[in-house]
């Protein structure tokens, strides 16, 4: 059995995952951190988070940034990156959050990805919502605050046994990448 620990799949970028491909498989939604997940740490929207975004929306896939951070560096960076839409201070890993989420964008557990670079917020919290998880590496790793250092020490760990639990044939949902 997975670990609610465990993402759905682990990629090295969001920027690499084939969106028409997802919309040909019924996701009609995508929840994103923003952090080490779009961009570097307190970064400012960038052209290729720019322009991915923009296609999802020329796609029909509704995107909301789901964030611990405060109001101006999430609306800021919606604004600037043409995301749907944002909530502020989520309180992630709680299950509310997501939920929210789901709602504001009008999708379902069955039409919903979320996709996040932290185990302990963003993975765990979108698999209790029961929402297929998508884990990158962060954009800028070891570049952060030290208690999200301190947490990649122990998420270390944990992203070890899920190569092992992958290498033993655990149940792996492969999102489709570009140049597959």
């Amino acid at each position: 059995m997975k670990s609610l620990l465990y993402p759905d799949d682990y990629i090295s970028s969001i920027y690499d995952v084939d969106l028409e491909k997802i919309y040909e498989l019924g996701y009609r939604g995508i929840i994103f951190d923003v952090d080490n997940t779009l961009v570097p740490h307190n970064a400012p929207a960038d052209e290729r988070a720019k322009i991915f975004f923009k296609e999802m929306n020329e796609l029909g896939i509704k995107s909301l940034l789901l964030s611990n951070n405060k109001e101006p560096r999430v609306k800021s960076f919606k604004e600037a990156s043409g995301a749907t839409a944002y909530i502020y201070k989520a309180n992630k890993p709680s299950v509310k959050g997501y939920e929210k989420a789901m709602e504001v964008m009008g999708t379902t557990k069955e039409t919903t990805l979320f996709v996040g670079d932290q185990i302990f917020t963003d993975i765990w919290g979108a698999n209790r919502a029961g929402i297929r998880t998508i884990m990158v590496e962060p954009v800028l790793k070891w570049k952060e605050e030290i208690q999200i250092i301190l947490k990649r020490l122990i998420e270390a760990v944990i992203l070890l046994g899920y190569k092992f639990y992958v290498k033993r044939g655990g149940e792996v949902k492969k999102v489709p990448l570009k140049n597959e």
